[in-house]
């Protein structure tokens, strides 16, 4: 794990989250006082078409009543 200072992570945070988008984990440091940490995100998991198939009732295209419209308007 590789530990930077405020300013260096300023100057280079490109080439920093670069690092950590390949995997490496970087601390950001002050004073060399741990603040932060820069890590990569997990990898999202595909989305699957049709999860909500025969979930959706009719009732969701019914017009909503005018207190609840009035309501988001406001």
């Amino acid at each position: 794990m590789r530990s930077v200072n405020l300013h260096e992570a300023k100057t280079h945070l490109s080439e920093l989250v670069g690092a950590a988008a390949a995997g490496e984990e970087i601390v950001i440091a002050r004073a060399g006082k741990p603040l932060a940490r820069l890590m990569p995100l997990e990898k999202a998991e595909p989305r699957r078409p049709g999860l909500a198939k025969g979930r959706v009732t009719e009732a969701f295209f019914e017009p909503l009543p005018e207190e609840e419209l009035a309501s988001w308007e406001a």
